[in-house]
This record gives structure tokens, sequence and C-alpha cells, in this order.
């Protein structure tokens, strides 16, 4: 299989890594009110351990990640073969102990996302995919993978959208409002919400951050795709990676691809009406 070696790769790393994190989390004193910008040893450790492994068997890769660790600082940020890590996606869901955080890591070749590898340590759940291949997961301590399918959902109103938590109005609830959707469920992570749609547990996922990066959606975008759904821009957009210094914006949505072009006519309209921008 293409790309077998990299998904191997990214397995081993994803599962190294979150022992690593679970071993932080199990002593880990909780912080009620962290702030979204939170960073711990946990992330960089969690990190350093990710890239170590990746650059041990390619060690002319590119690599993209959060946080500002030696080996990140010693190796090319750009190039044709791009690793693209999250050590941490959630840290604030971490760092609050509610168990709302993943570990990703993807792999870039030319511009196109090949692997992608979610893992959610504290309930052990692995969601994985290679272009092309599927979607697959491997939760608790079950030995053999299951196909993952996204939800066949045609209506806005019996959809299930996942977002980031948000008690504030503004744009993201204004846009919420505009889809409608019957049930709307939030967590931390992006790569537990774009699991989620991959796994046919939601049918949307709406980020509506104005800036954000490569590692927060690379991993979970291929899942998303090789499960059957769509990802783009709010726009429709293509999502791009490795240019614009890893920087994303104008947000994402993620679904069932059934209800894509419905919901992004949603947006785009509710965009002009309230001037809140797409």
């Amino acid at each position: 299989m293409a790309y077998e070696m990299e998904l191997q790769t990214a397995l081993e790393a994803v599962r190294r890594a979150g022992n690593v994190v679970l071993d932080y989390y199990s002593t880990f004193t909780a912080i009620p009110d962290a702030r979204a910008d939170i960073s711990t040893q946990a992330d960089r450790d969690s990190q350093e351990i990710i890239l170590r492994h990746i650059r041990q068997i390619y060690p002319s890769d590119s690599l993209c990640a959060e946080e500002n660790t030696p080996t990140l600082e010693s190796a090319a940020h750009t190039g044709t073969r791009l690793w693209i890590v999250d050590p941490i996606d959630g840290t604030r869901g971490f760092a609050r102990k509610n168990g709302e955080f993943s570990v990703m890591v993807a792999f870039v070749d030319s511009g196109q996302i090949r692997v992608g590898a979610v893992l959610e340590p504290v309930s052990r759940r692995l969601t994985y995919a290679v272009k092309g291949k599927g979607c697959w997961r491997l939760d608790q301590n079950y030995a053999e993978p299951t196909a993952c399918s996204v939800r066949t959902t045609e209506n806005l109103a019996e959809a299930v959208l996942t977002q980031s938590h948000s008690g504030k109005p503004g744009r993201q609830l204004s846009l919420v409002q505009a889809l409608n959707p019957g049930k709307v469920i939030e967590t931390y992570s992006a790569g537990i919400k774009l699991a989620q749609v991959a796994r046919g547990e939601a049918d949307l996922y709406l980020n509506t951050y104005l800036y954000f990066h490569d590692w927060d959606i690379c991993a979970g975008q291929i899942l998303v795709e090789e499960a059957g759904g769509i990802v783009t821009g709010l726009a429709g957009e293509p999502i791009l990676y490795g240019v614009n210094q890893a920087g994303q914006r104008s947000g994402l949505l993620a679904s069932n691809g059934r209800l894509h072009q419905t919901a992004l006519e949603s947006i785009t309209k509710a965009a002009k009406s309230h001037q809140i921008g797409n």
C-alpha cells in the first residue's frame, strides 16, 4: 500500500506521545480557568517524542508543529515531504482535565494530505486514514480496526453539529443559528471534532476562527474526506497546507458531504445579512 510506512510512522508516533501525555495527565492539577492559548510541558515533551521518531525514519523530511522545541528548530519547516504535528490539540481540555484533547500527526506530500492519525488518549480512541484507502477506527483494546463512514443526514434540521465550547454571543453563535441544526455538541479539540464527523457521530463541524494553524486541522481533514465527507473553508475554498507560515484563515466547514453546499449557502447568507464576514 502506498504510504504504508508513513502511516506506521504516524501511528507509532501518536502511540508513544499518547502514553507520555497520559502520564502527565494522571498527576496534573486541573486548571479550571485555563486560557485558550495555554501550553504545558506535556505539549513540549509530546512534540519532541513525535518529531524525533519521524526524523529517525525520515531524517530529510520537513516538520511543521506547534511548540518551539529543539527538533523542530533544527529542521526545515517547508518542503515537498512535510509532517504536520499537534502534540496536544485541545490543551485547554487537558488543563481542565475533562479528557477533551487529542494527539495529531499528518503527512503531506507535494501539498496533498496523504496520511492522518488522531489519538484521543483518555478514551483510547484512534482514528486514522490514508489517501484512497479509507478512514479507520481502533478503540480501546480492540485488535482489529473498523471502517468509518460519515452520516447520511440530508436535512440541516436533523443534523448534529460539533463545535468549540462557546458561551458568548458572536460570530460562531450567529452562524450556528443560521444553520439551525437539530443538535449541537461541543468539545475543545478540533481533532476530536473532525474525528466525530468521520466516525458518523456528527454531520457538521463548524470552525469560525479567523486565524488558526495547519496543525489544528490537517490530520483531521483526511479522516473526514476518506470517510466520505468534505472539508473546505467557509467560502467553499480548498484548504492549503505548508503556506502562509502554517497559518489558516476564515474558518472551516467539515461535513458529511450531503449537507455541505446547503450549509455553505446558509453561512454565506448569514454573513452578508449580519455583516460578520465569512
